[in-house]
């Protein structure tokens, strides 16, 4: 006599050696991805360092264009570029102005610098050069002709945050 086995033998759920081949799989991937993920990270904070260096520096040629152009009074010696980088929130009176009254601005507000401290105040981010100081050797001074990242690390391209 012949016996037949039971056609419905199928096995439900992974044997332990599927589930091991598959968290391996999905660790090699993290692991892989991970690296990226801090690249990727550290370049969107280079984009905005960037920006914010933009932002700043157009203020500051702003102020200067409007003190050549006879809007802000300038007394003998001066260079022309504001005695610090919050006088472009600030504003200055309008030369032009007969009254005094009006004011001009040059920022809505200061930029921070997306590497420093997230504790310090954005006015104290920065590391500013006076008009009057060489550029490789940048330091404060009596205006503020340019500002620089105080961070001391080095970008994706291998320069100097603090040479940008």
């Amino acid at each position: 006599m012949w016996t037949s086995v039971p056609t419905d033998t199928r096995q439900l759920g992974f044997t332990l050696v599927e589930m091991l081949a598959v968290v391996t799989i999905v660790g090699i991937l993290a692991a892989a991805a991970q690296p990226l993920a801090v690249w990727v990270h550290k370049r969107q904070r280079e984009a905005e360092l960037r920006q914010a260096l933009r932002t700043l520096r157009a203020g500051l040629d702003a102020y200067w264009q409007a003190a050549h152009e006879g809007r802000i009074t300038l007394k003998a010696g001066d260079s022309g570029y504001p005695p610090d980088h919050e006088a472009l929130v600030r504003g200055v009176p309008d030369a032009r102005d007969p009254q005094r009254s009006k004011r001009i601005y040059f920022l809505r507000q200061l930029p921070r610098d997306p590497l420093a401290d997230r504790s310090l105040p954005a006015a104290q981010t920065w590391a500013l050069r006076s008009y009057d100081s060489p550029p490789e050797s940048p330091a404060p001074g009596r205006d503020v002709f340019d500002v620089h990242s105080r961070s001391e690390g080095v970008a994706i391209d291998g320069s100097r945050y603090q040479d940008w």
